[in-house]
């Protein structure tokens, strides 16, 4: 069993250890998406693909996830990544989830050279593999970036917004704008810590908005009433649902939903 235990997790940050759920099925009668994560430990940590898998299995939508996210990596490394490449072609998958370094967005001259190219190279690969391109609107940290003149979360958040649609636009790509979510539901309310101590990445809250949004985006239908509420107090975990819907659902098409 500890061996078991130590694989899975030496295997987390490339594959992900859910299982292939209900898709294997082949008595199915309603569609059952099969999701890939291509990031890095904003995606892993709280796991969420198993976090959105849960969501959407109480909402009464099987599906299947996997995940390539090794801690740090930038959309470049995994442009040259034979694990990522080898990820993409593993299973027949509708969306593949693109989620850059936490930073790279948020600087211009860095989301030009680095994140866009990129982007743009994983994209074409992507669509040539019969799948979705979904860019995932990251967060900004909790206290800014002082050192490149964002000296709090909202300026870093409005420069990662536009670091993210700029190419989503130019590509004609949907978008899980986790990032406006987030700004929206600390707005409302400035108490709801969504940040681990680190102010960088989430904690289980935060990580459950961003399944909670991925939710809308790929399902087109708001996460309102799930019954799955993680470890979160009721009344938190329908907050959020209700910031998600409304971020994403309001306007489908400023996030290049069909």
């Amino acid at each position: 069993m500890k061996r078991l235990l130590l694989a899975c997790f030496l295997l987390l940050s490339f594959c992900g250890c859910s299982a292939p759920s209900d898709c294997t099925d082949t008595r199915r009668t309603t569609p059952c998406p099969r999701v890939l994560f291509v990031g890095n430990s904003y995606t892993y940590v709280n796991d969420l693909p198993a976090t959105f898998t849960a969501l959407a299995k109480a909402g009464g939508h099987p599906i299947q996830t996997g995940m390539v996210a090794p801690g740090g990596w930038t959309l470049a490394q995994h442009l040259n990544s034979a694990d990522t490449l080898s990820a993409l072609q593993s299973s027949k998958w509708d969306f593949v989830i693109l989620q850059e370094q936490s930073q790279i967005p948020a600087i211009e001259p860095d989301r030009s050279s680095d994140m866009y190219p990129a982007a743009r190279a994983l994209v074409q690969k992507i669509r040539q593999a019969g799948a979705q391109p979904v860019f995932f609107l990251t967060w900004a940290h909790r206290d800014g970036w002082p050192e490149y003149n964002l000296p709090d979360y909202e300026s870093m958040q409005l420069q990662i917004n536009q670091g993210y649609m700029t190419i989503a636009n130019q590509l004609i790509a949907p978008v899980a704008p986790v990032g406006y979510a987030w700004l929206t539901a600390w707005l409302q309310d400035p108490q709801l810590d969504l940040w681990q101590a680190d102010g960088s990445h989430p904690n289980e809250q935060g990580t459950y908005l961003a399944a909670c949004v991925f939710y809308a985006v790929i399902f087109r239908q708001s996460p309102e009433n799930n019954t799955y509420h993680a470890h979160l107090p009721a009344a938190t975990a329908r907050y959020l649902q209700s910031v998600a819907a409304s971020t994403v659902l309001s306007n489908p098409s400023q996030w290049n939903l069909p």
